[in-house]
């Protein structure tokens, strides 16, 4: 019988490491299914700059590329948290996005948080949730979730589709705070959910903020956590054996 793993941190830089440790320590390469949740949002930039090394040499995508897909949190900040001059400029480079990556040609999954639909009727899912949660007398929490994965243009027949593996994002607002959960069906561990958990968690003090309130907990369900193909547990191995990851995680094993 499979059993699922629940990982509970305040640190993001610490739980990544918890889940790369597990793996490394069972059999397989695969969690089926991971629970993450997260609070308080700290991080170790010199670990996450140490990961970012590690997937620079592997030719792939920074932690803050694969973070801006889900939420542009520079754009947000350049336009001084406006949100209606953001969802402006996004839709505007969004054909500059594509263009650059063939990657995107289907999208990105903040487009279809601010975009979602055909091209007659898109729908700013965002905005109708910070309305929802603003206007005190909507009660339906039903209404407070976002979809990303469309069967219209996503149920292919292809042997490998990378996007979208984000299937949907719901809110809850609690006396004390906002809480993000997500749902991914599959996601691998090395080269994705780093950036993948930074962007929930830049989206959720994004509504947060809009909301005046704070950004509470985030939680993350994975119905296959993956070691990527190419990541091996040798590498993951000698990837903890470095400096920064072997402290965090000798105070990881001295704290439980």
């Amino acid at each position: 019988m499979t059993t699922p793993l629940l990982v509970e941190d305040t640190n993001l830089s610490k739980a990544w490491i918890k889940v790369l440790d597990h793996i490394i320590k069972n059999s397989g390469k695969e969690i089926t299914p991971l629970m993450l949740s997260v609070t308080k949002f700290d991080e170790e930039m010199e670990f996450r700059d140490l990961l970012n090394s590690s997937l620079s040499n592997s030719k792939m995508d920074s932690i803050e590329t694969v973070s801006e897909t889900i939420f542009p949190n520079s754009l947000y900040q350049y336009f001084n948290n406006d949100r209606n001059s953001l969802y402006k400029e996004y839709n505007k480079i969004l054909p500059r996005i594509k263009k650059i990556d063939s990657r995107n040609s289907k999208g990105t999954y903040f487009e279809r948080l601010i975009a979602y639909g055909d091209k007659t009727e898109k729908v700013n899912q965002l905005e109708i949730i910070i309305t929802s949660l603003q206007n005190t007398n909507v009660k339906r929490r039903s209404k407070l979730q976002a979809s990303l994965f469309d069967p219209n243009t996503d149920h292919t027949d292809g042997m490998f589709q990378g996007f979208p593996c984000l299937q949907h994002v719901t809110f809850y607002k609690t006396k004390t705070g906002l809480i993000l959960n997500s749902f991914y069906a599959v996601q691998y561990l090395y080269q994705r959910a780093y950036g993948n958990w930074l962007g929930l968690i830049n989206l959720g003090k994004f509504i947060a903020n809009e909301l005046n309130i704070e950004f509470e907990r985030f939680n993350c369900y994975v119905g296959v956590e993956q070691l990527d193909p190419n990541f091996s547990k040798l590498n993951a191995k000698n990837f903890l054996k470095k400096p920064i990851a072997k402290k965090l995680l000798n105070e990881i094993n001295k704290n439980n």
